[in-house]
């Protein structure tokens, strides 16, 4: 599939007098797709029923006459006042039950039936207006859900919803009491009536309250998705979207990417760096321009696996953002490097956030491909350069992986809440292990635990997943692979409790956690082959012989050769001879990479970029500081 460049747009920000000649400078630059209308209720409906579309017909055609495709956004991620005064109660509460308020955007109940009416609404419109417009390429379905913590909602609308949610799962008070132990502390009810949300308890709630409630509001996410896409499906032909987030795990982003087309996510590399990912400062000071290596990757192939292989960037950082903690500039060229390393892992389109930088509200700090005097930003000759690129380079697509790992959001709920040590994350313990594989030149294929067939792979690893369903522990063992688990691996079962037999309990691996514990950040367990458990270590009981031993003596790998059990956390010079093992077994060929530098194997090419600060020779060949090479395979 060709790949393209687009930018978001917001037509209603501008004079109109100009649209004309930002769509003619979009053009120019090579870019292809435009996004507009995400965030434009109130200008679509001024005054309930008032419906004011003249503009956006205006913008549409101004935009399409140039040669742009457009996506076109709903725009129920910002109700406007009047909405709020209609429905009060519509407002989300945070867990100490204080309102999210009007005043900024997401401010919204997923379980509001009214809001989801007024939703249903809008969207209906805006459907039998532009559905069979062959002007619309696609649609965005709102916009990032689950942004500002906004996804768990304790309002009154949450806790009906809750407890209709719980009857149908459970059908009675006394399976619900079985299921989550609540003859502990005297929790059993006699009616669903009586369960209140997990928050505002004196001490921690019930981790079998707090899972369900999670599962719950996930489930919400995916009643209110599902609404527009029916809506739209019966109006249109045009692909259905969503821009998810990075590092946003508080809803099964599968389970709403089931009801869509393309998977789409905004990616932000300096800002993520800055304020949503575990480093220490070192780190952050060496690749302060550039993102951390791993970061964009690993959520291009958890992306690509939510829109079971079609993709997109519907939002890439050209500049400084404006919410991290310190906001710095990229570093020159990275604007194309992140676009070409989208493209290796198989985006269809990046598209740059936004055309020109808004010189007032929230987002004034935000860069744009032009300054907000229009003149262009530094980002907008790498976007053009990329653009004559693509036009230059046969069609890439992607490639089978030799690795795979499995991903679960209920295990990351599961770990939140009951962590068991203040800094376990169950996104964390995936980012490194992925980031370990990656170390060894490694292309990676990341999976949902629905996976039915796994025999393409040859090493499949699945850290942390809290539940090992059946199915897919059945097609783990079919896969004839080579599989790494642990830690924590099959620890609970699917209401939070602790299985009888102990974990893992599974077929062939003849080890049980006889305890855990979790260490403090000082605190380590040094392995014998290099590095150490940090965060967590399990101590393992069984007959068979380890595969690799702690510092002192006891098992750090356990199993067989093909069936191998992690029991710790690894630290990155502990997982190196982890990974490289286990690929060995498995016959996969394996590189020690200089740091910084990544690769990626498409069906066609070997990408390679450089993430370091300083020029890197590799294979002969010298890369810049965000330099990219490829090369036919």
């Amino acid at each position: 599939m060709k790949r393209t460049l687009g930018v978001c747009y917001y037509p209603e920000h501008w004079p109109e007098e100009i649209w004309a000649e930002d769509a003619r400078r979009m053009a120019e630059a090579g870019l292809t797709w435009v996004r507009i209308g995400e965030f434009a209720w109130s200008r679509l409906e001024p005054a309930p029923g008032r419906f004011d579309f003249d503009w956006l017909d205006r913008a549409i055609g101004i935009l399409a006459d140039a040669g742009l495709k457009i996506v076109l956004g709903t725009p129920t991620a910002t109700p406007p006042r009047w909405v709020v005064e209609k429905y009060p109660d519509m407002l989300a509460l945070d867990a100490q039950g204080r309102p999210r308020g009007f005043g900024s955007r997401r401010h919204y109940c997923f379980s509001h039936d009214g809001y989801l009416a007024e939703c249903r609404r809008i969207v209906t419109v805006l459907g039998d207006r532009y559905g069979r417009d062959p002007r619309i390429g696609a649609w965005q379905i709102d916009n990032e859900y689950g942004c500002h913590d906004t996804t768990l909602s304790y309002s009154d609308a949450a806790r009906r919803a809750f407890r209709d949610w719980l009857a149908q799962r459970y059908q009675s008070p006394d399976a619900l009491n079985r299921a989550w132990g609540n003859v502990f502390w005297s929790m059993e009810v006699d009616s669903f009536d009586q369960i209140d949300l997990p928050n505002l308890t004196v001490t921690e709630p019930n981790p079998a309250h707090s899972l369900a409630f999670r599962r719950f509001s996930s489930d919400q996410v995916v009643r209110f998705n599902r609404n527009q896409a029916e809506i739209l499906r019966a109006r249109s032909d045009a692909p259905l979207i969503h821009n998810y987030m990075g590092r946003e795990v508080s809803f099964d982003h599968f389970a709403v990417g089931a009801d869509l087309d393309i998977a789409s996510w905004d990616s932000y590399p300096l800002g993520f760096l800055s304020d949503r990912l575990d480093a220490d400062e070192a780190h952050r000071a060496r690749f302060l321009r550039q993102g951390d290596p791993d970061n964009q990757a690993f959520h291009h192939d958890l992306y690509r696996a939510v829109g079971r292989g079609r993709w997109w960037i519907m939002e890439q950082q050209p500049g400084p953002v404006n919410w991290a903690p310190w906001n710095a500039a990229p570093l020159p060229g990275m604007a194309r490097l992140w676009a070409w390393e989208a493209f290796a892992h198989g985006a269809e389109a990046v598209c740059y956030f936004r055309w020109r930088q808004a010189p007032f509200a929230q987002e004034q700090m935000h860069a744009g491909l032009l300054r907000p005097d229009s003149a262009p930003a530094p980002a907008l000759a790498q976007a053009a350069q990329v653009a004559r690129e693509i036009g230059d380079l046969p069609e890439v697509g992607t490639a089978q992986a030799q690795v795979a790992m499995i991903f679960d959001y209920a295990s990351s709920w599961m770990w939140e809440v009951q962590p068991q040590g203040r800094d376990f994350s169950y996104f964390r313990l995936m980012f490194e292990t992925y980031r370990a594989l990656r170390r060894k030149g490694l292309s990676i294929d990341i999976l949902p635990p629905e996976a039915a067939d796994l025999s393409q792979y040859r090493l499949i690893l699945a850290p942390g997943l809290g539940h090992v369903p059946p199915a897919l522990l059945q097609a783990l063992r079919k896969s004839g692979a080579v599989l790494l688990l642990g830690p924590r691996t099959n620890a609970k079962t699917p209401h939070m409790a602790i299985p009888v037999p102990l974990p893992p309990a599974i077929e062939g691996l003849d080890w049980t956690v006889d305890l855990v514990e979790s260490l403090p950040p000082a605190a380590t367990v040094p392995l014998a082959d290099g590095g150490a458990f940090r965060h967590w270590f399990e101590h393992l009981e069984g007959s068979g012989t380890p595969l690799a031993m702690t510092a002192d003596g006891r098992p750090a790998v356990a199993g067989d050769a093909r069936l191998r059990y992690v029991a710790g956390w690894p630290d990155a010079d502990g997982w190196a001879p982890i990974v490289a093992d286990a690929c060995r077994e498995a016959g996969i060929a394996t590189v020690d990479l200089p740091d910084g530098l990544r690769l990626r194997d498409t069906g066609t090419h070997r990408f390679v970029f450089n993430y370091a600060p300083e020029p890197v020779t590799w294979e002969g060949q010298t890369l810049p500081p965000a330099g990219v090479a490829w090369w036919p395979l």
